[in-house]
């Protein structure tokens, strides 16, 4: 492993932090640009990765089960692996409220298309909302209830759509050390999640709402990926998560892995 080499890369490429944990020990902990410790920053798209997690929670619960169907033949495992036939969308300040998400039309046959999309996650959210309906909890309570209060993970900011909701596809901020306590506590309960990191025959390489895999990094890496470089990276085979938090559209996820793991 070459953290310097990484790093080099990422200071090229915004660095607004870079933590890494070996063994729940923190080897490395760097912040540039304004970004300390304390201070929040926005993981866009890496806010996903809670929902596969929450998800298999869920089904542990019996709320429902992971091939329960949700909307036409596309099911949750569907929705939560974006092969449940909607379009392009609903990403970033487009996400729509669960009754638009569940308004969309699917454009392709449920589970023969990957298509990244916020959609599917919105349309999730709707028939979470409606599972927990005796609980009296809402999809996000639940979230926090089970997975990220065991995780010891502290929400600093959520967005808030115009129903007042809270959109599932993104809108979360965390500091660094709290997104590197999510994936330590993923990676120690990866057994129980595997679900959510076995990919689909449309695309292998995505599962539950994580990136599978990488060039030059080892087989069994997973990752949750945002835009302009935001990723927690999870290798179970070296016990080890890597945070890095930026702000450039250049940043790619698979050159600073090469660069780590030269």
């Amino acid at each position: 492993m070459s953290i310097e080499a990484a790093s080099a890369y990422a200071d090229k490429h915004e660095l607004h932090a870079i933590l890494v944990d070996r063994s729940s020990d923190i080897v490395c902990e760097r912040y540039a640009n304004g970004y300390d410790a304390h201070k929040p920053h926005a993981l866009y798209s890496g806010t996903k990765s809670f929902w596969g997690i929450a998800a298999i929670e869920a089904a542990r619960e019996a709320l429902f089960q992971l091939d329960d169907t949700v909307v036409d033949t596309a099911t949750v495992r569907m929705l939560l692996n974006m092969t449940a036939g909607y379009g392009f969308g609903g990403l970033g300040s487009a996400v729509p409220p669960y009754d638009k998400a569940l308004a969309t039309p699917l454009k392709t046959i449920p589970g023969q298309t990957f298509t990244y999309s916020g959609i599917p996650l919105q349309v999730f959210g709707a028939f979470l909302a409606g599972r927990l309906g005796a609980t009296g909890l809402t999809p996000h309570e639940y979230l926090r209830e089970r997975v990220l209060e065991p995780a010891k993970v502290r929400i600093a900011a959520w967005r808030e759509l115009s129903d007042g909701t809270h959109p599932l596809p993104t809108g979360v901020q965390l500091t660094a050390r709290d997104w590197r306590s999510y994936g330590r506590y993923v990676l120690e309960h990866r057994a129980k999640y595997a679900d959510a990191f076995a990919g689909s025959a449309a695309n292998a390489r995505y599962g539950l709402c994580w990136w599978l895999g990488a060039a030059g990094a080892p087989r069994d890496l997973f990752y949750a990926s945002g835009s302009a470089g935001q990723g927690l990276y999870v290798v179970p085979s070296e016990d080890l998560v890597i945070v890095h938090f930026g702000k450039s559209a250049s940043y790619k996820h698979e050159a600073f892995l090469k660069r780590f793991f030269a």
